[in-house]
């Protein structure tokens, strides 16, 4: 099972893939110089994701700007929870705002709407 990583890095991490994925399929055009329309598909593709990447990166710095922040008891810095579970950015300690939930072992199942 792949570690748990807080839900901002994560969001952020998947804007910075599309950017290098927007590249690369741009680079993919230069296979493609005698076609004219592929160059033109490609390319538009490219910017399409990087464009994509635009939107997640304001969508996430909306989202970001409510979540609540809160002092890490671990590493002591302060980080921002999404949901009712998340992970520190710093030091991935589990962290939760729901007093249910303090002392269960860390599940990213909490964060449903049906949990069971």
């Amino acid at each position: 099972m792949k570690p748990y990583k807080s839900k901002i890095n994560k969001i952020r991490s998947f804007a910075l893939a599309l950017i290098f994925i927007g590249f690369i399929i741009m680079y993919g055009a230069i296979f493609f110089r005698s076609n004219q329309w592929l160059v033109l598909i490609f390319m538009s593709l490219g910017l399409l994701c990087i464009i994509g990447s635009t939107a997640v990166y304001g969508w996430i710095g909306l989202l970001s700007t409510r979540a609540v922040q809160v002092e890490c008891p671990n590493c002591h810095k302060h980080t921002k929870v999404l949901g009712r579970v998340d992970m520190c950015m710093y030091c991935n300690e589990p962290l939760t705002l729901d007093p249910t939930l303090e002392g269960k072992e860390f599940d990213q199942s909490y964060n449903q709407k049906q949990h069971n």
